[in-house]
């Protein structure tokens, strides 16, 4: 089964199983990776916000118009920034990396 390595905001790195399928926060929520998830993966928020490693950003499909509005309200945006609800695990995708920002910005509660 393909792999996910969550580095978390304290700076350990979390391996996990990724099951073909299911997006990144969905694998984040299942193995207690600290990513909250507002909108429960909607589109509606940015608080799934990670940070993509270098040599696997661009293997990514390019984030819809939607996605890159919401990219706009996460906090310490990266140029490697996505959302974890919109990326989707693939057999291709096995060992993939992905960094935790510092904090998140939930306009859900503000």
């Amino acid at each position: 089964m393909p792999k996910v390595v969550f580095i978390e905001r304290d700076g350990n790195q979390k391996e996990v199983e990724a099951p073909v399928g299911l997006s990144l926060l969905e694998i984040a929520h299942r193995n207690d990776v600290d990513i909250e998830g507002a909108c429960e993966g909607s589109l509606a928020c940015s608080t799934c916000h990670v940070i993509i490693d270098d040599k696997w950003f661009k293997r990514l499909s390019e984030p819809s118009e939607d996605e890159e509005d919401m990219l706009d309200l996460a906090f310490d945006l990266q140029r490697t920034s996505r959302l974890g609800c919109q990326i989707v695990m693939t057999e291709e995708l096995d060992g993939l990396t992905v960094r935790l920002p510092g904090d998140t910005r939930n306009m859900l509660l503000e």
